[in-house]
């Protein structure tokens, strides 16, 4: 196995191994939370699905490439190949769906009381289930094309105009219908960036617009310090991060739409940055969690226990 290879795989399987450890440790906390009994937040359903759908995205690519990368061929049959690629751009979906709404919905939450989203601020938490399980039925749905063109290279072997993807292959069509296709599958997430770009635009400008009053108004306590705050921060870091892998992503993505064979460091280098998200995300989020962890578990020891009274 040349050096290549080797490296190949080492970043493989410790992009799986990480992020796959990060989004269930992340999982497994806030599932002790809920037996515990905490105060679930709305924003909490929103960070399980996405991690859900960071652990979807991650496994069935990352899994797969891994083997590929250890010179395993030809394991995957034609119905796995489809099957995992279908499963991997739901999950990829799901997760850039769950990212805006978490900031959408951050967007409105910190927004002053008279402004535009006064209305929608309120109404915002009733439709956020809705919303989760409509993004999962999209993606369901518009990723169904993705079946048709996926085989696996066991059944290839007497077809030439094959598309290599290490494990799996897909079928070359016409360039209009890769077109339609590139244009199907890129709306919804076009559609989801320019909502985080617009949210994370109106949070920017909210806490400067605050930590301009602040500066005139002197109080002990101030939206910067608070847990909305800290909760901004974290996913306009979120937010800020996704779109800077996302955009690397498309760009590879593009590349490999465009040349008709393209080389296998193309390949593994768009596979490595579509990975990254879902490895990186987990880790923003547990400082976020782990601060909300503190605050309640100090609410607990200050809560009045019946029949208990507290020493003065």
């Amino acid at each position: 196995m040349a050096a290549s290879d080797v490296a190949v795989c080492i970043i493989f399987l410790s992009q799986t191994v990480v992020g796959a450890l990060g989004n269930l440790s992340l999982l497994l906390n806030y599932l002790v939370h809920y037996l515990m009994g905490f105060k679930v937040r709305h924003t909490d359903l929103m960070i399980q699905h996405l991690i859900v759908a960071n652990l979807l995205a991650l496994l069935c690519r990352g899994v797969p490439q891994t083997v590929a990368a250890f010179g395993v061929k030809d394991f995957l049959s034609d119905f796995g190949c489809k099957l995992l690629f279908y499963l991997h751009r739901v999950g990829r979906g799901v997760s850039i769906g769950s990212t805006c709404l978490l900031s959408v919905f951050q967007a409105m939450k910190i927004s002053p009381e008279n402004s535009s989203c006064s209305e929608l601020k309120v109404k915002a938490p009733k439709y956020i289930g809705v919303s989760i399980y409509l993004s999962w039925i999209l993606y369901l749905l518009v990723n169904i094309i993705i079946i048709s063109h996926m085989t696996g290279k066991r059944s290839n072997n007497n077809i030439t105009s094959m598309k290599d993807y290490g494990y799996c292959s897909s079928v070359h069509t016409d360039k209009t219908s890769q077109l339609l296709h590139s244009a199907l599958l890129t709306f919804p997430d076009a559609l989801c960036v320019g909502l985080m770009l617009w949210a994370s635009s109106s949070m920017v400008l909210i806490l400067h617009r605050h930590k301009q009053r602040m500066q005139y108004v002197h109080k002990t306590s101030s939206l910067r310090s608070s847990p909305e705050s800290r909760a901004t921060k974290t996913i306009l870091l979120l937010v800020s991060t996704f779109a800077s892998f996302y955009t690397l992503s498309c760009i590879f993505q593009i590349c490999m739409i465009v040349i008709y064979n393209p080389h296998w460091l193309l390949v593994k280098m768009g596979a490595i940055v579509s990975g990254s998200f879902p490895v990186v995300s987990p880790f923003l989020l547990m400082s976020r969690n782990s601060s909300a962890s503190r605050l309640s578990l100090s609410g607990i020891r200050n809560r009045k226990i019946p029949g208990v009274r507290r020493n003065m």
